[in-house]
């Protein structure tokens, strides 16, 4: 029997990773009565591409099942792939399974196309399914399994997860080949957020072995992943078993970058410190900053509380997100903006801003009638209106929302945004509506994150200017500069640093030299040191201490960090001039340096990482 399993993409990224059908294909070969009958593959295609295409390439396998991995955002693309497939091949069974066929398995058997519908986890539904197929049969009466027709099955009962073998492990999911790893420590969710389906039929949260997260976390280092998402939804939910595996990965694979979902609540210092110990990033549910709103969608919210635990991140270094959505029930525009402003007063290293979708299955969906949430009655099940939003004020928002991703978070401006927005005397939000009316209409999407930085200097020149702010704007210049140059060095691969003998043996006068591609000289309206003395600075309180005297810089990364040299004019200069071509004795007359001031900064730079020369063998 052979089985085709679909994943389907939205786009081509390092989460581009097949995991669930990875779990299925395990499930399926691991099941005794199945072996040596089925031949499990997986597909994977993303949003983009053409149905029709997608059926074709299917079909040339001649599959006995199809089984598609539905997602919200997936479900009419699975649906318009299937229509294609069922045309080229009549006899196919075709079933679909996921979040959103157990959220919503009678408005997808509606569309006519499905055999059957697997609800709940999988790994144990569909294999029974499939003994059933396999000898002829109709999967009617397994737990988890919906027939056109008939009711929605209860979901199954939930699986011992190490019962399921790992697809990492086993070889058939290579975590290298989309650039990053998805990788599950659990499954199931301990709350119930009235607009989130996660936690609904899990049997509360249910945890795979810590045999089997650090065998799978040796072979990530092993293979030098560069990045591994972790899928749980709550991963700090149980704090020692966390602090366990951060302790594991600082031990076992300090280069990956990780991904983590937290709650506020449960970071003390020590856990804030291990997750700045490691490379990784975190996103934290704030969702409003409003107690009512959130006490209205099931959750609580302590504000000092919340505020101290960021505190921690802060204190530590740890990089961190905020997750904000408009719309909720309760929320009005007024509220959204308060929420974006005290969001921003933490200092989070970039947000992401939603609006409420109203999920089937979920408790807010049984309520929206009621609630007034008017939403679409379809994928992505967007609110339209709310008894606080018209259709204009969410669009609103929706543009507030875009201009804080690009100026803020992709603009990466969490170390000068505050600072700027008190300069010009306004609010976090009253600065990104103004960026937002200055975009125009503008989408997200057609802003190239090399044309961010541009976007963010030619706003500061209108805003401040409007604002009879002019004064302080070339401050606000050298800010967004500056983080600009950092953020490029601190994503830059510096070259391999010449050993001291190689040294020894160069005269950087007589060789040819040219800057490193990781290096940036830049040119800033004030002291660039006294700058990064004053932390975040009150625009006015400095300008008012100190003349902008000007100053030339090197940003360049070296011993782990990002390093900054302010250098007078002619070692500028000398640096600009070098070509890879010329030797630098013949460029020290042009800039004013004399050839023993020359090498000794060129011996400096080539050890650094700075300049670059061919090294002699």
């Amino acid at each position: 029997m052979n089985i085709t399993l679909i994943a389907t993409h939205p786009h081509p990224s390092p989460q581009a990773v097949p995991l669930a059908c990875a779990f299925l294909q395990e499930a399926l070969l691991a099941d005794h009565a199945l072996q040596g009958t089925i031949t499990p593959r997986i597909a994977e295609f993303f949003l983009q591409d053409e149905p029709a295409r997608c059926a074709r390439e299917i079909a040339l396998s001649s599959p006995d099942l199809v089984a598609f991995s539905v997602y919200v955002w997936s479900r009419d693309h699975a649906v318009a792939v299937a229509r294609e497939l069922r045309a080229l091949l009549p006899s196919v069974v075709l079933c679909a399974g996921g979040a959103e066929p157990t959220a919503n398995p009678a408005g997808l058997l509606d569309e006519g196309v499905f055999d059957f519908l697997v609800r709940g986890e999988g790994e144990g539904a569909l294999v029974q399914a499939v003994r059933v197929l396999s000898t002829g049969g109709k999967p009617d009466g397994v737990p988890g399994i919906v027939l056109p027709g008939e009711p929605a099955a209860t979901l199954p009962a939930p699986l011992d997860l190490d019962s399921i073998p790992s697809p990492y492990l086993s070889g058939r999911l290579d975590p290298t080949v989309a650039g990053g790893a998805l990788w599950q420590l659990s499954r199931g969710c301990d709350f119930a957020c009235s607009f989130c389906f996660d936690h609904k039929g899990s049997g509360g949260v249910r945890r795979f072995s810590m045999e089997r997260i650090e065998a799978e976390l040796r072979l990530f280092a092993r293979l030098n992943v560069p990045q591994v998402f972790v899928l749980d939804s709550t991963f700090n939910k149980d704090v020692k078993r966390a602090k366990e595996i951060l302790r594991l990965i600082r031990k076992v694979a300090p280069g990956i970058h990780f991904h983590f979902e937290v709650r506020s609540e449960f970071i003390d210092a020590e856990m804030a410190d291990l997750f700045a110990s490691i490379t990784c990033s975190l996103q934290i549910g704030l969702q409003s900053a409003d107690a009512s709103v959130l006490r209205g969608v099931g959750r609580g919210f302590d504000r000092d509380d919340f505020v101290q635990r960021a505190f921690l991140l802060n204190q530590c270094g740890a990089i961190f997100g905020f997750d904000l959505i408009y719309g909720l029930p309760g929320d009005t525009p007024a509220l959204f903006r308060a929420s974006l402003d005290f969001a921003l007063s933490l200092y989070p290293n970039h947000l992401d801003i939603f609006p409420l979708a109203v999920l089937p299955g979920t408790r807010l969906f049984g309520k929206a009638q009621a609630l007034g949430l008017q939403h679409l009655d379809a994928p992505p099940y967007t609110v339209q209106a709310t008894p606080g939003y018209t259709a204009e004020q969410l669009a609103q928002a929706g543009r507030l929302a875009a201009a804080c991703d690009v100026f803020y978070s992709r603009g990466k401006a969490v170390a000068w945004f505050n600072s700027v927005a008190a300069a010009v005397r306004l609010t976090p939000s009253e600065f990104l509506a103004s960026f937002a009316a200055f975009l125009g209409e503008r989408a997200e999407a057609d802003i190239a994150e090399e044309e961010i930085w541009g976007l963010q200097r030619t706003f500061l020149e209108k805003i401040f200017r409007e604002r009879k702010k002019a004064k302080l704007l070339p401050l606000a210049l050298d800010l967004a500069d500056y983080h600009h140059h950092y953020a490029a060095a601190l994503m830059a691969t510096p070259p391999t640093p010449p050993s001291p003998k190689q040294l020894r043996s160069l005269d950087p006068l007589k060789q040819p030299l040219s800057l490193a591609g990781s290096t940036t000289l830049a040119r800033f309206n004030y002291e660039v040191l006294e700058i990064l003395d004053a932390g975040e600075p009150d625009l006015t309180e400095f300008t008012s201490c100190f003349r902008p005297t000007g100053s030339c810089a090197i940003i360049y990364p070296a011993h782990g960090e990002v390093c900054t040299e302010s250098v007078s004019t002619p070692y500028f200069e000398l640096l600009q001039a070098l070509d890879g071509i010329q030797a630098a004795r013949q460029l020290c007359r042009r800039v004013g340096l004399s050839e023993e001031e020359a090498r000794e900064f060129l011996e400096f730079a080539i050890a650094e990482g700075i300049v670059q020369a061919a090294i002699p063998t």
